[in-house]
């Protein structure tokens, strides 16, 4: 069973600037097992940094799978985690990647009460197919995608 979950992990990636252009196709969405740890190495990660950071991962459809709020943790941080997750897989992008199209012009996103384009989530993608995202809020936007990063980085 771990030597699974430490191949499935191997698999995750995030997706590039490219592949947002014609973002991969949905997968199976993902396991319980797969969520806790990829929770467990943000929250890793964050307390590396002394942050206190709510994380989600979500399925494809954007529902929960696994959740945690670090001790201290913001209660609003709560949320935004979670809709961070959730704007990812559903639209099948980094939500920085939305972020910068907002700040760019494209103000519409702040119009669609579904999305919340602020940093911090990113679609997991395994073999070629997206099978959920994670969102991380408590610092800024900037360092919440950081330990996003990290807890979807190759080991």
């Amino acid at each position: 069973m771990k030597a699974a979950l430490i191949a499935a992990l191997a698999l995750v990636t995030t997706t590039t600037a490219a592949q947002a252009q014609t973002p991969p196709a949905y997968g199976e969405p993902i396991r319980l097992e797969l969520a806790q740890a990829l929770i467990d190495r943000a929250v890793q990660a964050a307390a590396a940094r002394n942050f206190r950071m709510a994380v989600a991962v979500v399925e494809p459809s954007g529902e929960l799978v696994a959740f945690v709020r670090m001790d201290d943790t913001q209660y609003g941080s709560i949320f935004v985690a979670q809709k961070k997750a959730a704007t990812s897989a559903r639209y099948r992008l980094s939500t920085l990647t939305m972020e910068e199209r907002t700040l760019a012009g494209r103000t519409v996103s702040l119009a669609n009460e579904d999305a919340l384009p602020i940093a911090g989530g990113l679609p997991i993608v395994v073999d070629g197919r997206i099978v959920g995202a994670i969102g991380i809020s408590g610092a800024s936007a900037a360092e919440d995608n950081e330990i996003a990063l990290a807890a979807l980085a190759p080991r």
